[in-house]
């Protein structure tokens, strides 16, 4: 019997969608769980997978289309089969009454991409977190990349070759800057190692990407051909942090003005509305994350042989969170002023913010208070991945209590996040970084180098006072300094 496909909840306060685009044509065979399409709402943009296998007989809904939870979108049945007139009549006693041609008038809608990928607004709001997470796709959102011991930079790069050429390209306004040569070439460090090991320098390269850069193919062609011995080396340069991912093809425009996606104009009301109807304001203090780094240096070659994930200072993070929260329930709840209620949550369903190219998106880890160190990095890793791979669903999404933003894994020093409403409080991980501080030895006092971090809290001052803003980060100052998480990794 054919089936009907009905587009499902899409969680609390969605109730419309914009179908994007259609995965599938009709007289395709589909499986169960394949995408058959995608949809933009207020909250996310997401594939909807197909509840049944079998063959796309018709298509209830085009491109541009708006559509409510509840409401069918496609018919899926074998392959002999006819979808079913609206009527439903019998099948036997009108063979004829075929209202098939419908469905076959309508592939052209399969041309129409999704609009709203064509040109991305700025990258994500003040509440802006990496990590990101710290999915093995793109290393530059492992969050707080802190300096390393000097070898460790190289290490890094070389662990992980295989974000490079993830990368978004840098625009040609951008890359048009300089054609540089010598160590300085621009090459992933996939193509630095392989040069390398062939006795060869960036120099001895003649770069065919943007802006000069050396490609896998460029550094492949030339090792294959043999090359001059490497020079003396010279320091390994420091990257060059990542453009935006925000690109403006000018033209022979001064001005551009462009439409606004649908998730950026959601981004834009919703920040604004955060700063209008809550009492904001950030607090903070700096910790010690030298013992988590160590552990953490230790740990991450044989972590990821183990685990297939690499591990970031960012999960040690949230599992400190998830550690203080019950000792300060204050900041995991929501208040109501129109009701004159405060509500409370004896979980943490853990918001962790996603920067990508369409905008800064917050699902969350739910129920992350029964997570290890391990088990929260594969769940950020799996959020980021789903994120950025337009895979999460609406409930990914809904339903948060407290938010972790690692401006830290793009080198940010201090950050004052915006509230993500209905949530009350909102953590900034910054930067960890090698400072020179005092420290008490049993001499007295001494200056040490130590790997520091400032740790920001926004708070939503109606339900949360200063002092509950300040004893939470000094609690969770203590746990990250002093807790052991090395049985968790």
């Amino acid at each position: 019997m054919a089936e009907e496909v009905k587009l499902p909840e899409l969680g609390e306060s969605v109730t419309e969608a914009i179908v994007t685009a259609w995965l599938v044509e009709v007289g395709d065979t589909v499986e169960v769980d394949q995408p058959l399409f995608e949809i933009s709402t207020d909250k996310v943009d997401t594939e909807v997978p197909s509840p049944v296998a079998g063959t796309l007989l018709e298509r209830k809904a085009e491109v541009d289309d708006t559509i409510e939870p509840g409401q069918v979108i496609a018919i899926i049945g074998e392959g002999d089969e006819e979808a079913p007139a609206e009527e439903e009549p019998d099948t036997e006693e009108e063979p004829e009454a075929e209202e098939e041609p419908e469905a076959e008038q309508e592939p052209e809608a399969e041309q129409e991409p999704e609009a709203e990928e064509e040109a991305e607004p700025e990258a994500g709001p003040k509440a802006e977190a990496e990590e990101e997470p710290e999915p093995e796709e793109e290393p530059e959102a492992e969050p707080g990349e802190e300096p390393e011991p000097e070898e460790e930079p190289k290490a890094e790069a070389e662990e992980e070759p295989e974000p490079e050429p993830a990368r978004r390209p840098r625009a040609d306004a951008a890359s048009q800057e300089v054609s540089v040569s010598g160590e300085g070439a621009l090459a992933s460090p996939l193509v630095r190692k392989m040069l390398r090991e062939a006795g060869m320098s960036p120099d001895q390269v003649q770069g065919s990407g943007e802006g000069g850069r050396i490609t896998r193919a460029d550094a492949e062609a030339a090792v294959a051909s043999g090359g001059a011995p490497r020079p003396a080396a010279a320091a390994a340069p420091t990257p060059r942090p990542d453009a935006s991912p925000t690109q403006i093809d000018f033209g022979d425009d001064r001005v551009k003005t462009i439409e606004l996606t649908r998730i950026r104009k959601s981004i834009a009301k919703h920040m604004l509305e955060s700063m209008q109807t809550t009492a904001q304001l950030t607090t903070a203090v700096e910790a010690d994350m030298s013992r988590i780094m160590h552990l953490r240096g230790a740990a991450k070659g044989r972590f990821k042989q183990r685990e297939g994930i690499s591990l970031s200072p960012l999960p040690f993070v949230a599992r400190a969170v998830c550690l203080t929260i019950p000792r300060h329930p204050i900041v995991n709840g929501r208040i109501d002023t129109d009701e004159g209620t405060a509500t409370y949550h004896d979980y943490v369903n853990l918001g962790i913010a996603v920067d990508t190219e369409r905008g800064l998106l917050v699902p969350n880890i739910k129920d992350a208070q029964d997570l290890s160190v391990t088990e929260l990095a594969h769940a950020i890793v799996d959020l980021a991945e789903r994120t950025r791979g337009k895979g999460l669903q609406p409930d990914d999404i809904a339903g948060g209590t407290f938010t972790i933003t690692s401006t830290g894994s793009r080198g940010a020093l201090w950050d004052t996040p915006i509230l993500n409403p209905p949530e009350v409080a909102i953590l900034g991980a910054a930067v960890i970084e090698k400072r020179p501080v005092v420290i008490e030895s049993e001499l007295g006092d001494a200056i040490a180098i130590r790997q520091m971090s400032y740790l920001a809290l926004t708070y939503d001052h109606r339900l949360v006072d200063g002092a509950d803003a300040a004893r939470f980060l000094t609690d969770l100052k203590w746990v990250l300094e002093n807790h052991d998480f090395s049985d968790e990794v």
